[in-house]
């Protein structure tokens, strides 16, 4: 079946987005607010994007992929809006969510949005199903845990974290029916567009906590 294809032509770069520094680091209970405040910044960056990027996929799908087009709107149903969860996080943790909505984002989370958008409008309008697949399979590995020691980390109360605890919890129904979703593909071209825009991803994802601060952890 094509998901478990696509779990295992993946592996690698996964496995080298959960040994970055700052993610060890989080997960071990050493992170700061201002790391925290940088992530969800970020976070929001990529994720006002979401439902746009769902929009574009399906208005580009050829005929042959018609019966994507209920999967396409049952992702933006639960999708969108979820930006304005990670401001109302933001504004929990003592940060300025107006500053952030009007700001620019790290340009490795530009970078990312950009890719999708490329892959999207000038490769194959499946390649989204990559970034799907790294964000919802990221979330349900770790969110979760995260913000349960994030939270015990920095003293934060429970509306700081609606967006790690939220795409832990939701992510997981949501794998599901990707998986479901996935191996209903069997053109070759497709899958491998799929794979490609997969590992591309985990890189750039990757590159948006690279891009997090970390001095405060190194000279802590």
């Amino acid at each position: 079946m094509f998901f478990q294809k696509l779990v295992h032509a993946t592996e690698v770069r996964r496995q080298s987005l959960f040994a970055i520094p700052v993610i060890v680091d989080a997960l071990q209970g050493r992170i700061t607010l201002e790391q925290y405040l940088a992530f969800l910044t970020q976070a929001y960056h990529h994720v006002k994007h979401t439902t746009p990027l769902l929009m574009a996929c399906g208005s580009r799908l050829p005929e042959r992929h018609a019966a994507l087009r209920p999967a396409i709107a049952h992702y933006i149903e639960e999708e969108i809006g979820h930006e304005e969860w990670i401001l109302q996080d933001i504004a929990a943790c003592g940060g300025d969510p107006a500053a952030v909505r009007a700001g620019q984002p790290a340009l490795a989370t530009e970078l990312m949005v950009a890719y999708a958008y490329h892959q999207i409008d000038r490769g194959n309008p499946l390649s989204f199903f990559g970034m799907v697949h790294v964000l919802e399979g990221t979330s349900t590995a770790m969110a979760t845990n995260a913000a349960a020691i994030i939270q015990q980390t920095l003293a934060l109360p429970s509306s700081a974290f609606s967006y790690l605890t939220s795409h832990g919890s939701l992510d997981i129904a949501h794998v599901a029916f990707f998986e479901k979703l996935m191996n209903a593909l069997g053109d070759p071209d497709d899958q491998a567009a799929i794979i490609h825009s997969a590992n591309a991803m985990y890189r750039l994802y990757g590159d948006i906590f690279r891009s997090l601060p970390q001095a405060a952890l190194e000279s802590a």
